[in-house]
């Protein structure tokens, strides 16, 4: 999801930068009620930024990574995950790759835009305790397939509305269907990471520092 320096015209990223600080924005007010919230935000782009390093690739205009996203959602939350990405993006930019810099806004939304429609649509109704609503493999399997398939339509939506080259559509398509690899590991990274801090749940720090107590497990 880190499109390659060279191929977004600089002159146009200043929308992107308007619409990343707007959605952080937006949230700010909830998480700074909460110094909890803070923490788990750093949390999320230590993890973020750990899961990324350990596998990542070029594949066509960008690159593949493993992201870990639903993972750190489920056991962190919304706002922690969706500040953590832009931390562990501004984190990996300082210390491993400053070339990626300019670009912090645009692969900052490539995955702040997902993440909050997997949250609206599906994330949301799984940390509702009045609701039966479990967290099962199927369900993982399905935030997975829509916070990926947004984050592949992202990527296409930058290299196509403000491209600084001609982007043939088979190198898109050759990253988006790399990504399908990242979607069959993810769920068992998930499901292995909420059910090994379900069973500490009721420990201070778990209880604190996770949102793992919210969620309900399938049988």
């Amino acid at each position: 999801m880190h499109i390659e320096p060279g191929f977004l015209i600089p002159g146009k990223l200043l929308g992107a930068n308007i619409a990343a600080l707007g959605m952080l924005g937006f949230y700010a007010k909830d998480l700074i009620k909460n110094p909890f919230e803070i923490i788990k935000a750093c949390l999320a782009a230590i993890f973020f930024s750990i899961f990324m390093q350990s596998f990542h690739m070029t594949v066509g205009p960008s690159e593949l990574h493993f992201v870990g996203a639903m993972a750190i959602y489920l056991t962190l939350g919304f706002r922690p995950t969706l500040y953590g990405f832009g931390l562990g993006l501004l984190l990996q930019g300082i210390v491993f790759d400053p070339m990626d810099l300019p670009h912090l806004a645009v692969n900052s939304l490539t995955l702040m835009i997902p993440l909050v429609t997997v949250h609206m649509t599906l994330g949301k109704k799984l940390f509702n305790k009045s609701l039966t609503k479990r967290v099962s493999w199927k369900e993982i399997a399905k935030l997975d397939a829509i916070y990926y398939a947004g984050v592949v339509s992202m990527v296409g939506f930058w290299l196509f509305a403000i491209s600084n080259v001609a982007t043939p559509f088979a190198s898109w398509a050759s990253f988006a269907v790399s990504y399908l690899a990242i979607i069959a590991v993810e769920p068992f990274v998930t499901i292995a990471t909420v059910r090994l801090l379900k069973k500490y749940e009721t420990t201070t720090v778990v209880r604190k520092l996770t949102e793992v107590s919210k969620l309900s497990l399938a049988s």
